[in-house]
């Protein structure tokens, strides 16, 4: 199976030479499919996710600076991302965890 792909004039005249027309070959060319991301707090419930879960909390904040990290690096839903970013913003303000984590020495 061979596709002809149109010249730079717009034509796709089967007659043309080899320099005005490209064939490409269709046959054993893999299409890659992504991987259904799954999201790891799958089970939990909502109520679970709470600022005064710090265990849980803390898996999704970055070490240094203490900030959220995003959906497409935890692979949390979008649902369950609102909740850990609310959950974390509550801890904050209650001083419960420091917006800035100092470096352990």
């Amino acid at each position: 199976m061979n596709q002809v792909i149109k010249n730079r004039h717009g034509t796709s005249n089967s007659n043309a030479d080899h320099d005005e027309c490209l064939r490409i070959s269709l046959i054993n060319q893999d299409i890659s499919t992504r991987k259904k991301r799954v999201c790891p707090l799958q089970g939990v419930d909502k109520e679970s996710i709470s600022f005064t879960n710090m265990k849980m909390i803390l898996k999704f904040v970055t070490s240094g600076r203490g900030k959220i990290l995003p959906s497409r690096v935890t692979g949390l839903s979008m649902k369950k991302q609102r909740y850990i970013s609310r959950a974390i913003k509550i801890a904050r303000e209650l001083a419960i965890i420091s917006p800035i984590r100092k470096p352990e020495e």
